[in-house]
């Protein structure tokens, strides 16, 4: 008898097809909640989830014959990933999936911030053709700097190769990347000749509030932050002051420290006054934690998890 795989949320059908072809059996029971979730799970051997709710110590101890949970995405920070390797379950993610993506979403929202586009658009909807307060910015000739130089710091970097820039990258827990298309850097280096900077980290809890009023302040030019990662690595309210003393001249951000793990209830909470200036800053260019949430990337996420899991487990 096949596997038996929970699905805790929608994904594309091509997931659980590819592994139903592989001779796994696919459960899908998207209406439990937590409790429910914890008295099926002991009944299964792989679990599927996006972020409908944290998978940890307590959830994996019901778990008695689990082997493998699949995540339709590249964060991880909803699961304890070390606990489930100590009782030998794989942990599987996809940022092969939704790199382009994020990538394509992230050059997107710098292009839309430099050449004023938002403000443009809403001004001539209203009638106004003001041309000359309009004026862009060009990217060409500015340094460009990555944090973080996995699956989508390196896709970003492709995506700037023929706009001119010079692109530079710092990664802790990377080396020898350098290559025709990116500088190889330490955050010295990186604080120093910045322009630009995109942050691509997973949320831990090193990078947990990593962009405070210290981080910022390091800077020796006036930079544009953008972040697609994870809301919770950028201190609101530091930001909100650097925006203010023009020592961050613009932010493009798809993600928010408000976000709750589901990142759908961000309005439900008695949010605090920085928000509010981020929503009215011209300066700053939001969108909905969207930025590897493409047609195309939906598939491609199922593919890549589908593919990991039956390499290991084909049956």
């Amino acid at each position: 008898m096949g596997k038996r795989i929970l699905f805790l949320d929608t994904t594309h059908p091509v997931l659980p097809q590819m592994l139903e072809d592989a001779g796994f059996i696919c459960e899908h029971f998207y209406s439990l909640d937590r409790g429910e979730a914890l008295a099926a799970i002991g009944g299964f051997n792989g679990l599927i989830t996006r972020s409908k709710f944290t998978i940890d110590k307590e959830f994996i101890d019901k778990a008695a014959n689990l082997q493998f949970i699949g995540r339709v995405g590249a964060g991880m920070e909803n699961i304890d990933v070390d606990y489930a390797r100590s009782r030998q379950i794989l942990c599987f993610n996809a940022p092969e999936g939704n790199r382009d993506a994020v990538a394509e979403h992230t050059t997107g929202m710098l292009l839309a911030l430099t050449n004023n586009l938002l403000i443009a658009d809403r001004e001539v909807r209203r009638g106004l053709w003001k041309r000359e307060e309009n004026r862009g910015t060009e990217i060409g000739g500015k340094t460009i700097g990555i944090i973080g130089y996995g699956n989508m710091g390196t896709a970003f970097a492709k995506r700037l190769t023929g706009f001119g820039v010079n692109v530079i990258a710092y990664d802790k827990y990377k080396t020898g990347f350098g290559n025709n298309r990116v500088e190889e850097v330490t955050m010295d280096d990186l604080f120093r000749r910045a322009d630009i900077v995109s942050l691509h980290l997973p949320l831990t809890e090193e990078t947990g509030n990593l962009v405070n009023d210290e981080w910022l302040s390091a800077f020796s030019k006036k930079i544009i932050l953008i972040n697609t990662s994870r809301g919770r690595i950028v201190n609101t309210a530091a930001l909100v002051k650097a925006l203010k003393n023009n020592t961050v001249t613009g932010a493009c951000l798809d993600v928010l420290e408000y976000e709750s793990s589901s990142f759908e209830n961000l309005y439900n909470k008695n949010l605090p006054s920085g928000f509010d200036f981020l929503i009215k800053s011209d300066k700053v260019v939001l969108s909905p934690h969207i930025a590897g949430w493409t047609h195309e990337s939906n598939r491609k996420l199922a593919e890549v998890i589908a593919t990991k899991i039956i390499a290991r487990f084909k049956q």
